[in-house]
């Protein structure tokens, strides 16, 4: 279910932002199934995550967030025919890191070809407003392609959290 610690974020290290990964407060992954699904289970993995980190301010942002990315990986990161199919190793892969005041929200998956936003001016289109919807909601996102013997590559999106989320100080 749930990795803690520094180790699983290795393989990543480049793909991200430029945050240091020594001070990641709390990390999380799951693996995901190729079938559509996987939505609801990151969802329902963040949810749980955040709640845990006690993170509520952001996230109806981030579960909305988190679902776009994985639709994507699903939709376009694994190759044709692999969706549906019971693969023994789960194709995309979330990860949830926090800092003190940042949260990244990194999805994997076996592609290496970047994501494409499409126009976002075309709102009768039953796709391709993913992107632009990340844009919307997120403080900030990327992509990298991995490096090494992984391959793939893992998008990504950053949120701002309000200072300290639960302060120290007795007041």
């Amino acid at each position: 279910m749930g990795t803690n610690g520094s180790t699983m974020l290795e393989p990543l290290r480049q793909g991200l932002p430029p945050l240091d990964l020594t001070a990641v407060s709390n990390a999380a992954s799951c693996a995901l199934p190729a079938r559509y699904e996987a939505v609801r289970e990151a969802r329902n993995f963040t949810r749980r995550t955040l709640g845990q980190w006690d993170i509520g301010e952001r996230f109806d942002d981030v579960c909305l967030v988190v679902s776009e990315l994985v639709t994507n990986s699903l939709r376009h990161g694994l190759p044709a025919g692999t969706l549906c199919t019971a693969d023994q190793s789960p194709p995309v892969r979330l990860h949830l890191m926090r800092w003190t005041e940042r949260l990244v929200c990194a999805v994997r998956d076996p592609s290496q070809a970047s994501p494409v936003a499409r126009e976002a001016d075309d709102f009768s289109a039953e796709s391709g407003r993913g992107l632009f919807l990340v844009d919307s909601f997120a403080d900030g996102w990327g992509w990298h392609p991995m490096a090494g013997t992984l391959g793939g590559k893992v998008v990504w999106a950053l949120f701002r959290l309000p200072h300290a989320a639960r302060p120290q100080s007795s007041e």
